[in-house]
């Protein structure tokens, strides 16, 4: 069984894969975490679940805060007794990275574009990946990594008008029944819902023309409040283990203790 983590900004999303069927899966606060206290809280999680944490044979990691990195290391070798595979560059990733640096794309975005390329194998893909901050990357039917957008996320944006006005208040992040607010209250909401509803629409639309031209593509969401847009027509699919797909799929094309180039050919 493999072991796949997504650690981000603001939550670490886990599951556990047996071949490609998602058996189990949880989340928690990121927070700066000791060795013990995150491979405590593996092994307590995974049995709670009804998983044994004898029988993980693999754990992968995307991981984009850098100061858990090494804690995250020494709590998979202490605890499971396994060598983790984090997404970095120098890895197997059977995509091509188009963007000027390669090196600087996020290792949750390649994830997501490696699981995209499996998912919907052959065709153009958007992901929209709901975060701290809401990506949205092109990847070609060719299994190219095109590039994208990078924009604040809803969570994000409720936070900064709560906590940098002085009369605005922290709201709860939903759908209004329609646009005109009749309070502030729902105005903030309208406002987040609706605006962030027309950002999407209109990146995604400048996005599919400059990446794929006249060439149709998917769009694929993910991310915490993927959930909160289901019914508003902006994506084909959403898939809210994507990069934790993406992290299982790195892990078969990367074999223990066998590192290979992250550009390489599929």
């Amino acid at each position: 069984m493999k072991l796949c983590l997504d650690v981000g900004n603001s939550q670490m999303h886990g599951g556990v894969y047996r071949h490609e069927e998602l058996i189990c899966q949880f989340r928690r606060e990121t927070t700066k975490a000791s060795r013990d206290e995150l491979g405590l809280f593996l092994v307590a999680v995974l049995r709670e679940q009804g998983v044994d944490p004898a029988r993980i044979e693999r754990i992968g990691i995307s991981c984009v805060v850098p100061a858990q990195v090494h804690a995250l290391r020494n709590a998979c070798r202490i605890y499971f007794q396994r060598e983790p595979l984090f997404v970095e560059a120098g890895i197997r990733t059977r995509i091509r990275i188009r963007t000027r640096n390669p090196l600087e794309v996020g290792a949750d975005r390649i994830a997501n574009a490696v699981a995209a390329t499996r998912h919907l194998a052959g065709r153009n893909v958007l992901v929209v990946d709901f975060g701290t901050a809401l990506t949205i990357d092109a990847v070609s039917g060719q299994g190219e990594y095109l590039g994208g957008v990078i924009t604040p996320g809803l969570g994000l944006a409720m936070d900064a008008l709560g906590t940098k006005t002085a009369k605005l208040p922290l709201v709860e992040i939903l759908r209004p029944e329609q646009v005109l607010g009749r309070s502030t209250t729902e105005s903030i909401q309208s406002g987040l819902y609706y605006g962030y509803a027309g950002l999407i629409s209109s990146l995604a639309e400048r996005l599919k023309t400059e990446a794929f031209g006249d060439d149709d593509c998917r769009i694929i969401a993910t991310g915490g409040f993927a959930q909160l847009y289901r019914q508003a027509g902006l994506f084909d699919e959403i898939v809210p283990d994507l990069v934790l797909r993406g992290v299982s799929a790195l892990l078969d094309f990367n074999p223990a203790d066998q590192k290979d180039d992250g550009e390489s050919e599929p």
